[in-house]
């Protein structure tokens, strides 16, 4: 057993682990510009993180009245968004050496994202985070997305543990609501750090205000250590 005890971590995968947020943003305004709609900006694009693809192309069929169907505007997102995911996706150094750290000490470790399974797959291993993140759930396999819980509650099955022996960590709000509905700690880290004072993030056990620029593995290593399992 590590020093963590019984914890399980579960890593969002966009945001949180690695910075692939540039890379939804380019495949979506080039699939928006060439579809009509030339002013795609980076603000538009905050408004979408932490959503599953197929829930931002549904929203922006109707929004922008995109003639064509939801799943060729998916297939061609996702085909975008891979060949840019593949050779061009950075992982936060202090999220790296996090997860090395957990790997040590043997505490069970899966990715639960709202990203497709090829893209999730893409990642780890372009990335070679898949050498110690094996358990993964993407939301194409669960019947709701996020904010619902579902990712999270499937990650611990197949992790063989309890919902509430797990810790989440995610960068956006839908992520942490579904935390929270999932029964498991949240530490939050905001990729958007304006909207830190989110009320679902209220929820979190440890809120890192500042993002990626205030996260530190062993600071973090050290609050679970601290904080042990919730009544």
């Amino acid at each position: 057993m590590s020093g963590l005890g019984d914890t399980s971590v579960i890593f969002d995968l966009d945001g949180t682990l690695v910075d692939s947020e540039p890379n939804y943003y380019e495949a979506g305004r080039g699939l928006l510009a060439e579809h009509g709609v030339p002013d795609f900006t980076w603000a538009d694009h905050e408004r979408y993180v932490g959503i599953s693809t197929l829930e931002t192309v549904t929203l922006w069929k109707r929004e922008y009245g995109l003639r064509a169907s939801v799943d060729e505007l998916l297939a061609d997102k996702n085909r975008r968004y891979l060949d840019l995911a593949r050779t061009a996706t950075r992982v936060y150094p202090e999220m790296r050496k996090f997860v090395e750290l957990l790997a040590a000490e043997g505490v069970p470790m899966a990715v639960a994202s709202g990203s497709s399974r090829e893209a999730i797959t893409a990642i780890l291993s372009g990335t070679g985070l898949d050498a110690a993140l094996r358990t993964v759930v993407s939301a194409d396999e669960v019947e709701r997305g996020k904010p619902a819980p579902d990712v999270f509650l499937e990650a611990a099955r197949r992790l063989g543990v309890a919902p509430g022996d797990c810790v989440v960590l995610e960068d956006a709000a839908p992520g942490a609501a579904a935390a929270h509905a999932a029964g498991m700690r949240c530490i939050a880290i905001p990729y958007v750090t304006g909207q830190a004072d989110a009320p679902e993030f209220a929820t979190a056990g440890l809120l890192v205000r500042g993002g990626q620029g205030e996260f530190t593995a062993r600071g973090v290593y050290g609050w679970l250590a601290r904080s042990g399992r919730p009544a």
